[in-house]
């Protein structure tokens, strides 16, 4: 259950523009940084940030903060609150708890933006679904549910999964059903609730590390109950750490954007080494950014990936609450230009130009992904 595709060069490139949005000195719910936001447009075309805010004992919530232009680029935010706060008994817990780290996509085939975060509660890093008409109400539909698959001898709701993003359209999941594709990200580990257990990892997986997987749920189900979007079958592997700079894991970032070569994926790599348990703040590792084109028919295959970040950390990533962190979660457009919004350090939020480049991808990486 893997899958081969030769690195080489995607036709995009990131050009780091500076912080957006850095800790409100005084404030306590940002007495431990804000990071990793999501961001999406309103009908009258505000564009808000949804960033992860930590306080104190590293216990998160997100909020709301509308995005400042200066001829066209985004260069400051205005704050607005809270969007969602920890008050359900699955998304806080005594040794660390919250909800993290927010992607939204706007679905226009349910007239919705949806979003996921990652509950931390009394079991450990889940990832949980709210959606919203108008960017004000959120409406919890609960934490993500995996259908049990035969085929793969294990159950992927015993595991944390985080990097949970929904694709923006229906597409074709395997079966031929027209189906809303979501990538996430199981870590096939039992160490937060179980330490001693072996984690009963899927039949014939051979890439152990986490890595990013696709799963599906027919947009007919969720037509008939908006609730049946948290319930996904026909799990697959789609890609794992190939390069260096990704050594250790990978996981998705923005909801997949599509282009001219197909989804354009911007996805974050981590080397280093993880101290302690899994769960617990890493000050040893070392996140960058690459990206991923997925094949426009068949978004379970990879077509091809960057060899080398799109962008690394530099100074200022350097030092933070885990210095030498991006971790790109969003991507907007302004006048035009597609801008990518990122989690600095753990402690701030930075913003990237994203541009075409004149690359083309070769012929030769355009081959099947084997399962």
């Amino acid at each position: 259950m893997t899958s081969t595709v030769s690195a080489t060069t995607v036709p995009y490139a990131l050009t780091r523009l500076g912080t957006l949005m850095t800790a409100e000195p005084g404030n306590p719910d940002e007495a431990e940084g804000v990071l990793n936001p999501a961001v999406a447009r309103d009908r009258n075309g505000g564009v808000y940030l949804f960033p992860r805010l930590v306080g104190a004992h590293n216990a998160s919530k997100i909020g709301r903060a509308q995005v400042l232009e200066a001829e066209g680029t985004p260069v400051a935010v205005r704050r607005e609150g809270i969007a969602l706060e920890p008050d359900r008994g699955w998304e806080h817990g005594a040794r660390h708890g919250g909800i993290e780290d927010p992607r939204i996509t706007w679905i226009e085939s349910l007239k919705r933006y949806v979003m996921t975060y990652v509950a931390f509660g009394p079991t450990g890093p889940r990832t949980a679904v709210a959606v919203a008409e108008d960017l004000d109400h959120w409406q919890r539909l609960g934490p993500l549910l995996f259908d049990y698959d035969d085929d793969l001898d294990t159950d992927l709701n015993l595991f944390p999964n985080k990097d949970v993003v929904f694709f923006p359209e229906v597409v074709t999941a395997p079966d031929g059903v027209p189906s809303y594709a979501v990538l996430h990200r199981p870590m096939w580990d039992l160490g937060f609730t179980s330490p001693n257990e072996p984690a009963p990892v899927p039949r014939g997986l051979v890439e152990h590390r986490p890595s990013i997987w696709i799963s599906y749920v027919p947009a007919a189900d969720v037509a008939g109950d908006l609730r049946r979007l948290v319930r996904l079958g026909s799990h697959r592997f789609l890609a794992g750490p190939e390069q260096p700079w990704e050594d250790l894991k990978i996981g998705a970032g923005p909801a997949p954007v599509k282009t001219p070569e197909g989804w354009l994926l911007i996805y974050h790599g981590v080397t280093g080494r993880i101290v302690g348990s899994a769960f617990d703040l890493q000050p040893e590792v070392r996140y960058a950014a690459g990206a991923m084109i997925l094949d426009p028919r068949d978004p379970g295959r990879v077509l091809a990936r960057t060899a080398e970040p799109l962008l690394e950390p530099g100074v200022q990533e350097a030092a933070g609450v885990v210095p030498n962190v991006v971790f790109p979660t969003a991507i907007e457009r302004f006048s035009g230009v597609d801008y990518v919004f990122y989690g600095m350090a753990d402690s701030s939020i930075g913003v990237a130009r994203l541009d075409r480049t004149d690359r083309a991808i070769p012929p030769s990486t355009e081959q099947e992904a084997s399962r």
